[in-house]
């Protein structure tokens, strides 16, 4: 019922920024919770950044002080804004947004993800 792009990926800098989008469409109007998560090779997917409806944020330890989370929600869209990138930091990052649907209830739907490489 949802679909998400993501975009924004790329190879940068350690100390550089990126800031990561992700397009929602299909039923949008289901949409409460909207984050982001990452993974990176032989590690399990971890939570980034997560935003409410209403611009509650929470952040991972690691991303919090240097990610920023956003939301449009006219555009259905969501935002990471990251600076000071780590190449720990490397991973695919993973959109994701829950919904709350008549029969469904509650439910996530994932992106396909956007490398992000973080390397001089």
């Amino acid at each position: 019922q949802v679909q998400l792009v993501e975009s924004g990926g790329g190879l940068v800098q350690p100390g550089g920024s990126l800031r990561l989008s992700c397009a929602a469409s299909g039923s949008t109007f289901s949409i409460n919770a909207m984050g982001w998560y990452r993974q990176a090779p032989g590690k399990e997917r971890e939570l980034v950044a997560t935003i409410a409806s209403i611009g509650n944020t929470r952040y991972s330890d690691s991303a919090k002080g240097r990610f920023t989370i956003s939301r449009d929600n006219a555009k259905n869209t969501v935002y990471l804004q990251m600076n000071s990138l780590k190449p720990e930091d490397t991973a695919l990052y993973y959109c994701n947004v829950e919904t709350t649907q008549p029969l469904l209830g509650r439910r996530d739907y994932w992106g396909q993800g956007t490398q992000v490489t973080v390397s001089s």
